[in-house]
This record gives C-alpha cells, structure tokens and sequence, in this order.
C-alpha cells in the first residue's frame, strides 16, 4: 500500500482542481476548494511555511471518496 507525505497547499490545491473542484476561494483562516456539480466545499488550512498533514490528507481523501491509490495517481 502506498504511503502518504505531507503536501504543501499548493500542492493539494492542484489535486483537488484535477477532481473538478474550483478555487481556491477566501474563507477566513482556510482557503475553500468547491466542487463544480455537488457544491461539496473542502477547507485547506494556509499557514505560511507549514505542510499539510498525513491525517488531514486522509480525511480529505474520505471527503472527495477517492482511494488512496487514485489520489497517488493524480
């Protein structure tokens, strides 16, 4: 099973705009990514020089229902 890094926020923002989500968009402390047909909102924390953790990544991944070796092949 592949294993999982942290990303930057730039990084998960390309991955979720190949999954059809558009932003990102101001939402106070996070950044929000929205889903072009279900209007599904995903929040992405932007601190600078910080990554974006493992576990944050996975429930990200729950959230948008991809496997985690779909999201490895984005």
């Amino acid at each position: 099973m592949p294993k999982l890094s942290p990303l930057k926020p730039q990084q998960l923002i390309q991955k979720l705009r190949v999954l059809g989500y558009e932003g990102p968009f101001p939402g106070g402390r996070h950044v929000l990514m929205i889903h072009r047909t279900t209007r599904k909102v995903i929040p992405i924390p932007m601190h600078k020089g910080k990554d974006i953790k493992v576990g944050l990544i996975r429930s990200i991944i729950r959230e948008v229902e991809i496997t985690l070796d779909e999201w490895n092949n984005l």
